[in-house]
């Protein structure tokens, strides 16, 4: 048997990792996986073959840390699942040491913020909720005149972290302060709870494969004020013409040669048309895992491409589930009984890392 191929995983501790992890696990080869994160309460939860504390992708010394791990470890391809990591090392992507299989840069960059894309969307006649930037009060009172009722998010950031519905200026006032979002949000037309979601691989501007989920209840959704967690409780599988249609056209709009991964968010309004609210750039959705065991292993299939190979025969390429399976979670990751001393070896082993590191760069320098 062939030794397994080898691949890095970034935010290897949280949730969407971990699925992507357990879809490899259901492949009919083996991977070695590699787990990096930047958190040393989550890196014991890593399901990976090794695990690595890291800094923040924001940090200096990421960038050097990462690619001596991926040497060290001998990957062959980096994974990135949160969104932070995934705009930095796609902006960064010529310096890495083992390659990635992302869309292009300004693809991301689009992406990644959510006024863009909605503009990219208006301006190619693609049905979106109408949107404003909220730079500051007079804004929110226009966008509220406009709308009666808002949806409030900030235009970068993912699972619905930050966002506040509301018709009531006062409260939305309270809420841009409380979370000093003028400037950084964006308001639109409110359309409803009704959701829809559309995860795609594509290589060279061809489709390789899509399917379609609806999302029947958020998980936890009693503790947000939005009833919006990002962490769906119970999805199904959808297959629906006009859910397809839209899909399709917003990722041509935002990239006329896809490239890797996008995963469309849709909001359905009040005619039943599917409005996309924002792409998922260059990740999986965190619950990848329920079309893998229900036969359609997405990340086993980006992987194979991602390195090279031809990915497993599929038979249809829009939807080959079949529409009505329910997936049903809570939360992914089980608990772990950890000693404080690994806790520590992790944060020393990355102290020693980021002091090797430094001492290469002051020496090739000098």
């Amino acid at each position: 048997m062939a030794d397994p191929r080898r691949v890095l995983v970034t935010g290897a501790g949280g949730a969407p990792a971990t699925n992507y992890v357990r879809s490899l696990r259901l492949a009919p080869e083996p991977y070695y996986l590699i787990g990096v994160d930047c958190s040393a309460y989550h890196l014991p939860l890593a399901e990976t073959d090794e695990a690595h504390l890291v800094p923040r992708a924001d940090d200096p010394d990421y960038i050097r840390i990462l690619n001596e791990i991926a040497r060290e470890s001998g990957a062959e391809l980096i994974f990135a699942q949160p969104d932070v990591e995934v705009a930095v090392l796609s902006a960064r992507r010529d310096e890495l040491a083992a390659p990635m299989f992302l869309p292009a840069k300004e693809t991301i960059e689009c992406c990644l913020d959510k006024f863009s894309s909605y503009s990219v969307w208006r301006d190619a006649g693609i049905k979106v909720p109408p949107t404003r930037g909220i730079d500051g009060p007079a804004d929110l009172e226009a966008a509220l005149d406009q709308f009666g009722e808002a949806w409030l998010r900030p235009t970068t950031g993912s699972a619905g972290n930050g966002s506040y519905h509301t018709s009531d200026l006062r409260h939305a006032k309270m809420w841009l302060d409380s979370r000093d979002g003028w400037g950084s949000y964006t308001a639109a037309a409110y359309l409803g709870p009704d959701s829809v979601t559309w995860q795609s691989i594509w290589l060279d501007g061809e489709l390789v494969v899509a399917q379609g989920r609806k999302r029947l209840k958020w998980e936890l959704a009693d503790r947000s004020p939005t009833g919006v967690t990002g962490v769906t409780g119970v999805g199904m599988t959808v297959s629906d013409p006009l859910v397809d249609s839209v899909a399709l056209a917003a990722v041509r709009a935002v990239d006329s040669r896809p490239h890797g991964i996008f995963s469309v968010d849709m909001t359905n309004d009040a005619e039943g048309v599917p409005n996309p609210t924002e792409i998922n750039i260059g990740r999986f959705f965190t619950t990848s895992l329920f079309f893998a065991e229900a036969g359609l292993n997405m990340p086993h299939i980006f992987t194979r491409l991602a390195l090279g190979e031809e990915p497993p025969a599929i038979e249809r390429k829009i939807n080959p589930l079949p529409p009505g399976l329910l997936w049903v979670r809570g939360m992914d990751r089980e608990p772990r009984l950890v000693c404080p001393g690994s806790l520590e070896s992790a944060a020393a082993e990355l102290a020693e890392r980021q002091a090797r590191s430094r001492e290469k760069m002051e020496a090739a320098t000098d």
